[in-house]
């Protein structure tokens, strides 16, 4: 179904104080329930995402570090089984997995000869067991299985999908004939930025001229729209020499995401390239 702008402010609205967590996203179904599970934690990530960019700073400072990892240390004093770093970030509206990489920085700065490097971290965080602290390594997987928008796990699964989106949508266009080149073409014809799909027809979708096609597993709202614009789809422009405008797929269904894209990006309604 379509999502208009007024539902998408509804939901972007009731989002502002709660948690995340799965507790949320079932109240959130609940409150939505013609919405699917898969658009209610797109836009959910997202504007969980805004949040924790206009927060990050505070969470950085020394005095904020050092407070946070002598309440990880007292609390794990008193019950080391507890779920102390998880109870931390959501108690102070951190992200749990970016809360553990805090306090396992600041761990491995105590106990290390050297400061950890920015890969040793990352590695830990997708294998708590290389964490030489047994403690600590439950603190932070506790903290990685538990976080619905940051950490290794999260981003593997956003990865799965993306390619998923990718499949089916190769698939749609080869279900309707379609004539098309994908990425790994584009790229052997010397094309460095290339959307996932470049029609070698152009085909008309409610009386707009589609070009070229990329795929994004999330929902498009407002905000990402700018970004992909400016980080991605003009750079199309300068390679094909069409008026961009765009298409996404939330859950892959081609209408729905064209009418979502079209409407909150403006543009000319012809000549237009959708991606």
């Amino acid at each position: 179904m379509i999502l208009t702008k007024a539902q998408y402010d509804e939901i972007a609205q009731c989002l502002v104080s709660v948690p995340p967590t799965r507790q949320s996203l079932r109240k959130l179904k609940q409150r939505f329930p013609s919405q699917s599970q898969a658009t209610l934690l797109s836009i959910f990530s997202q504007e969980y995402q805004k949040h924790i960019k206009r927060t990050h700073a505070k969470h950085h400072t020394s005095e904020a570090i050092e407070s946070y990892y002598q309440r990880y240390l007292n609390g794990v004093g008193k019950n080391g089984a507890a779920p102390v770093l998880l109870e931390l970030a959501n108690e102070v509206d951190y992200a749990p997995s970016l809360m553990a990489r805090i306090i396992l920085e600041r761990f491995l700065q105590e106990h290390e000869e050297a400061p950890p490097s920015k890969s040793v971290i990352n590695s830990m965080l997708r294998d708590p067991s290389q964490i030489p602290d047994g403690v600590l390594a439950n603190q932070v997987y506790q903290c990685i299985v538990n976080d619905c928008c940051y950490g290794p796990l999260v981003d593997c699964i956003k990865h799965a999908i993306g390619h998923e989106h990718e499949v089916l949508l190769r698939d749609l266009l080869l279900e309707k004939n379609l004539s098309f080149l994908d990425e790994d073409q584009l790229r052997a014809k010397g094309y460095d930025k290339t959307p996932d799909f470049i029609l070698q027809v152009p085909v008309a979708v409610e009386g707009h001229i589609i070009h070229w096609i990329e795929s994004k597993a999330s929902f498009g709202d407002e905000c990402s729209h700018h970004a992909y614009l400016h980080d991605q789809f003009w750079s199309y422009w300068n390679s094909w020499k069409s008026v961009v405008r765009g298409l996404a797929f939330p859950d892959w269904k081609l209408k729905s995401s064209l009418f979502l894209f079209y409407k909150m990006i403006p543009g000319p309604k012809c000549s237009s390239s959708e991606s």
